[in-house]
């Protein structure tokens, strides 16, 4: 699978975008991003869509530790901690913390993990991919475990991250309604 299939070329994936950019400009909620191992392919996709800057704020690539550090804020209690670091929980959390909060977003989504084909450490296999959401209404976070080589993780990620930025604007749109 090439990376071009990750992008116009995926009927599938690119159904899945336009779906979520109408739902979110239905809805009036903007959307962000902030992408490690994706690099910027879940903004890609999302983009590829005709009237996606009605919807979509931006996305932060945070592909070295210092900028999930000094752009988005993820703390250096866990990029440094043994155990935690960047592929974890905690730091999914505060990427999409600091997506919403730097982009102006309603509904920010984070992608980290190991694609490979290196990068795998104890407990953390290729493939072990962290996801955080941030809405108005609070964060969480998602443990992914993806099959395949570089490129089918990094696909199964964004086709993820955009399910994610779904399921976040079904829910700040719904409490809104109420």
């Amino acid at each position: 699978m090439g990376e071009k299939t990750l992008i116009e070329d995926d009927g599938e994936l690119f159904d899945a975008c336009a779906t979520l950019v109408a739902l979110a400009g239905e809805r009036g909620v903007t959307l962000g991003t902030a992408e490690s191992c994706t690099g910027g392919l879940v903004s890609g996709c999302l983009t590829a869509v005709p009237g996606s800057s009605l919807v979509v704020r931006g996305g932060v690539v945070s592909y070295a530790i210092p900028v999930k550090h000094e752009v988005l804020g993820v703390s250096s209690e866990v990029l440094d901690a043994p155990g935690v670091g960047a592929v974890s929980s905690e730091c999914a959390e505060q990427m999409a913390q600091g997506a919403r909060r730097v982009l102006g977003c309603d509904v920010a989504v984070s992608v980290t993990g190991i694609a490979g084909p290196g990068g795998a450490e104890p407990g953390k296999p290729v493939g072990t991919v962290w996801m955080g959401l941030a809405t108005a209404r609070g964060s969480r976070t998602v443990l992914n475990e993806f099959p395949g080589d570089r490129a089918e993780v990094r696909r199964a990620a964004v086709e993820r991250a955009v399910e994610l930025l779904r399921e976040g604007v079904v829910e700040i749109s719904d409490n809104l309604a109420r």
